[in-house]
């Protein structure tokens, strides 16, 4: 029984989503909506978010940038 009360302690609504990305709700609402964003559960009306869900989430969205040899290609290294 702990575990699980331990677990609801620990889910995530979309304001704290938010405040974690620095994005707006509207930004987590509309992940939502386009099905684009990380798993939640629903709870009755309410949303909530497991933390590690989100942190798989954004452990798997693209990154960009690298060093200027990465973007110059194969011949900047020889």
């Amino acid at each position: 029984m702990a575990t699980a009360i331990n677990t609801l302690e620990t889910l995530l609504n979309e304001h704290d989503v938010a405040r974690i990305t620095g994005l707006s709700v509207a930004s987590v609402r509309r992940w939502r909506w386009l099905r684009q964003g990380p798993k939640y559960l629903k709870i009755g009306a309410s949303v909530r978010y497991k933390p590690e869900d989100l942190a798989a989430w954004l452990a798997s969205r693209p990154t960009g940038g690298g060093t200027a040899a990465q973007a110059e290609g194969p011949q900047a290294a020889g």
